[in-house]
């Protein structure tokens, strides 16, 4: 499978091309389960236990990301080849690799003031502590990437140049005040307030202060994409236009990530086990960025976008809900879908009647 991708259309291939890496690592993935599952267990029961809460994972990935997808495929389209394709190869490592096996590894190792190689010990020998102190760092996790994803979704909406609108009163509303400097910046600021003065002063200090740096590392992701494209002239050919794009869908991917590895310790506090599940669900969702952007799916369906960034301020209410209460990942992944799913029935309802109102005009 290629890894360029190209807006100006893709050959008339089967759609499941696009997924073949996703069905190699999915098998790869199973096997490797069945035999973890066979090596903790030694019961057929065991071995099967674990191999369905492999595909459990991989399907709450895939659920909970395919509004990543739609808004990777966005930022794709526009980037040059040489880092697209940086994206969709070391991207793919740091999404697998990085989020779904160092990141957890991370929080235990500052969490509980121990060395990586001890974190590693310990997500092995005594997974019940492992899954404890994740669960305690849940909170400004929650905060970190509630902020940041509400930017993103906010600043789609909140943009003046922005003429295609699906909830037409709301979002020609949002584009009319784009022009007022730091609007969105103000909403989340309110947001994050309100939500911390329902907290405990102790769990608001920290909420407070972990949604600030998941809003500062907005504003300093999107400073540096600017000022990479303001110079870009004086860049070398591999970093012109492409760098900044793709430190922020980085950053992005990350965010979407913290919900899911967070609510997979409900199903397993196995980290491999983990690991391989969500590691098959990134694999499936780059495999649907791939196919967005060769396809032209955006283009022809125009409400789409706007159902995944709906999605994403939703997922940002959710993780700021999630410091007080719990909200069942179920709910969180068929709440985006329902969004993208209704976003995309409405694009084909306006595409047949343009065409009906086509054939009559002519």
């Amino acid at each position: 499978m290629s890894n360029h991708v190209t807006s100006s259309g893709a050959p008339a291939t089967s759609t499941l091309r696009y997924f073949r890496w996703a069905f190699i690592v999915t098998f790869l993935g199973l096997v490797l389960g069945a035999w973890l599952g066979w090596q903790m267990t030694g019961t057929v029961a065991g071995t099967l236990g674990i191999f369905f809460i492999c595909l459990v994972l991989a399907v709450l990935e895939i659920s909970l990301s395919f509004d990543n997808a739609i808004v990777n495929a966005n930022k794709l389209k526009d980037m040059q080849p040489v880092w697209q394709r940086r994206f969709l190869t070391w991207g793919i490592l740091i999404a697998v690799f990085g989020m779904r096996i160092v990141f957890p590894l991370l929080i235990v190792v500052v969490a509980a003031k121990i060395g990586p190689w001890d974190a590693v010990v310990m997500a092995a020998a005594q997974p019940e502590r492992y899954s404890e102190i994740m669960h305690d760092a849940h909170l400004p996790i929650a905060a970190f990437g509630g902020a940041f994803l509400m930017m993103v979704g906010l600043s789609f909406f909140f943009d003046h140049e922005k003429d295609v609108h699906w909830v037409k009163w709301l979002e020609s509303h949002l584009a009319r005040h784009a022009s007022i400097r730091g609007i969105e910046v103000a909403v989340v600021l309110s947001i994050i307030l309100a939500f911390s003065r329902f907290l405990e002063p102790a769990e608001s200090q920290i909420f407070f202060r972990a949604a600030i740096w998941g809003l500062l590392t907005f504003l300093l992701v999107e400073v540096l994409g600017g000022f990479l494209d303001s110079t870009q002239e004086t860049m070398s050919a591999a970093a012109r236009g492409g760098l900044g794009a793709f430190l922020y869908l980085e950053v992005l991917d990350a965010s979407f990530s913290f919900d899911g590895v967070i609510g997979a310790f409900a199903l397993t506090q196995n980290l491999f086990i983990i690991a391989i599940g969500l590691g098959i669900g990134a694999m499936y969702v780059r495999s649907m960025t791939i196919m967005l952007v060769e396809k032209g799916t955006l283009t022809h369906y125009k409400y789409l976008e706007h159902g995944a960034f709906y999605a994403i301020i939703a997922l940002s209410v959710v993780m700021f809900a999630q410091s007080m209460v719990h909200v069942p990942e179920v709910i969180t992944g068929l709440g985006g879908a329902c969004l993208i799913g209704l976003s995309l029935w409405s694009s084909i309802r306006a595409n047949r009647n343009a065409v009906a109102a086509d054939n009559q005009s002519h």
